[in-house]
């Protein structure tokens, strides 16, 4: 059945023939919806070392609240504020900022308030609070969000009226229980396999940057003779190698200096420095990535800002250090613009670029580019950091053997990172469809162990 409260704008479609003794309710009906009104003249001068902790979005940690990363408030404050003081067992939700986090409170030993960012919801005794906490990480919800939001170019935010028009199926009181037992156990099982995923994931990145780091900086034959580089950052290499300064080996220059609005759908492609941060990084090819574009004029006006293949173009500023150094090196043959914010680097003496770009790429040589740059919330990559910074330079032959060696074993690794982002991709879709399913009444956990779920 589907209730007389559907709204209109609702996807009914997740309620379709839900059991029938299950009721459609709106969250106002059943709930109390309380938040910080404006702060109450809160500011975040007040906050303190010691006193009441004060919930932010950022403390929601997969379903419960970090009390390590809460700030305090003095305790005169959290007394002001009664609708709002915290106890164990109360179900949150964000609507500012990451919209839509949920928590239940727990482990909480101290007064305890909320920011303005921060709903506290309270359900009348037939409700149960885990069967609404799961509904909220649901399609049921998300929809629902989807819908009130659609249109609005504005800053999202969950407005407290909006919510306490939130709809949902409500089974009887027992069947709640069980469905919140039932996804509290099949949920922390898939959570479990994601996080042993992660883990390998994060292994196997760890083990490339080391094959990386340790092919181009001792090379492929172990028993090489091998001498000191005079280089903090790599120690020794093999004898025969030579070092060279990167001022030596590249000429440098300047992307194109224009601004975000001289981007275009038609043109020439331009890569930025935000492509290069946040999509193209190592390597850029049109055949692989779409940019936005320049207009052809700049052919004419900055020959130098264009890429051919083998350059390689540098983010010339970074939010944090470890994006210091980050760069992308063309192998296409099609013009390409370096953009806004970038730094050209262009070979006068020819090596093979992969080499370099596996060097570039390194844990060892982007340390000597770390190590000098400077910033607070900027971190800047001048032309003079790479000048100065050294390059280690095999043989010819012995760069090709060593660009072989690292394109055979890194594609493997990078087949298999994929393999497991795609499991984890799906085990998250499972996830949300076992929810959905579960409290829509798609599927009856009454005649489901809970055992057989370990």
């Amino acid at each position: 059945m589907i209730s007389q409260y559907a709204d209109k704008n609702y996807n009914i479609a997740l309620f379709k023939d839900i059991p029938t003794d299950w009721e459609m309710k709106k969250i106002k009906y059943i709930a109390v919806l309380k938040g910080r009104i404006g702060w109450q003249g809160l500011t975040s001068d007040e906050y303190t070392d010691e006193g009441a902790y004060l919930i932010t979005g950022t403390d929601f940690d997969n379903g419960r609240i970090n009390w390590d990363t809460c700030v305090r408030i003095p305790l005169e404050r959290w007394k002001e504020a009664k609708d709002i003081q915290i106890v164990n067992g109360d179900l949150l939700i964000t609507k500012d900022g990451t919209v839509g986090k949920v928590a239940i409170v727990d482990n909480l030993e101290e007064p305890c308030s909320l920011n303005s960012g921060v709903l506290r919801i309270s359900l009348k005794s037939e409700y149960d609070r885990r069967f609404l906490f799961w509904v909220l990480q649901s399609d049921v919800f998300w929809t629902w969000f989807a819908n009130i939001n659609a249109g609005n170019s504005t800053i999202i935010h969950l407005y407290q009226g909006d919510f306490a028009e939130f709809i949902y199926a409500v089974p009887p009181l027992p069947e709640q229980l069980t469905i919140s037992s039932f996804l509290d156990v099949r949920c922390k099982w898939i959570k479990e396999i994601i996080t042993d995923l992660e883990l390998l994931v994060n292994l196997l990145q760890q083990y490339k940057k080391t094959i990386i780091a340790d092919t181009v900086t001792k090379g492929l034959d172990q028993t090489a003779p091998m001498q000191d580089s005079g280089l903090e950052w790599v120690g020794k290499i093999p004898a025969h190698w030579s070092t060279k300064k990167f001022g030596f080996l590249f000429s440098l220059g300047k992307g194109l200096g224009i601004t975000k609005a001289d981007l275009m759908d038609e043109g020439v492609p331009c890569v930025s420095y935000g492509e290069i941060h946040s999509r193209c990084g190592f390597e850029v090819n049109l055949s692989k990535h779409t940019l936005k574009c320049v207009d052809p004029k700049y052919l004419t006006l900055s020959p130098n800002s264009l890429l051919k293949f083998g350059d390689f173009v540098f983010a010339d500023t970074s939010e944090d250090v470890e994006g210091s150094g980050n760069f992308a090196y063309y192998s296409g043959r099609e013009p390409l613009f370096a953009g806004y914010h970038t730094v050209v680097a262009k070979q006068i003496t020819k090596h093979d670029p992969r080499y370099l770009a596996y060097l570039f790429d390194s844990v060892p040589w982007r340390a000597q580019i770390q190590c000098k740059v400077q910033g607070i919330t900027v971190y800047s990559i001048t032309q003079n950091i790479l000048r100065k910074s050294v390059v280690l330079l095999p043989p010819t032959q012995e760069q090709m053997e060593i660009v072989e060696f690292l394109d055979s074993r890194i594609s493997v690794i990078n087949s298999t990172l994929y393999e497991i982002a795609t499991q984890i991709e799906k085990l998250k879709e499972y996830r949300l469809a076992i929810i959905s399913e579960a409290v829509t009444g798609k599927i009856r956990i009454d005649n489901i162990s809970l055992e057989g779920q370990n």
